[in-house]
């Protein structure tokens, strides 16, 4: 079941440690095999753009990406399940080609599992073409593992 929100404003606010219990729940809420706490403070202090979107003190979403030399990689975008369906991974993936243009990147780059057809919409919908496969990259079910497809955006 969703929850809508009443109109509101929404912020961007960068990732710390102190968010990571909010943030861990969220990921363990979305995904049956979730990152880690090691996984999100390992991005931190390697200095990757990690940012959460806030409405009021509600965490609507959150995402991690990685700056190389032209290009920028989204490591993990995550909306909170509560709050899918409404265009907040749309806004998420905006602030990122903002920021990434901002970083002189040229290209924006990611995985995601192949079976996941709600999330490969929303990022074809927003520019991504697929442009490769990676065999037995995600863990799945029974120790078995899934295909990601790599896709990229020119900015």
């Amino acid at each position: 079941m969703s929850a809508v929100l009443k109109p509101v404003e929404v912020r961007f606010e960068a990732m710390g440690t102190a968010n990571l219990d909010a943030v861990l729940q969220v990921e363990q809420q979305a995904y049956a095999h979730p990152w880690q706490r090691v996984n999100f403070m390992d991005s931190l202090h390697a200095g990757y753009q990690a940012q959460l979107l806030l409405a009021q003190d509600t965490l609507l979403g959150y995402f991690v990406a990685m700056k190389g030399v032209d290009e920028v990689h989204l490591l993990n975008i995550t909306v909170a399940p509560a709050y899918q369906r409404q265009g907040w991974a749309r806004v998420m993936l905006d602030a990122l080609a903002i920021w990434a243009k901002g970083q002189g990147a040229d290209w924006l780059w990611l995985e995601v599992r192949s079976g996941h057809q709600r999330a490969i919409e929303v990022y074809q919908a927003q520019g991504f073409a697929r442009v490769g496969l990676r065999k037995a990259y995600y863990p799945a079910v029974a120790g078995q593992r899934e295909d990601a497809l790599v896709m990229s955006r020119r900015l």
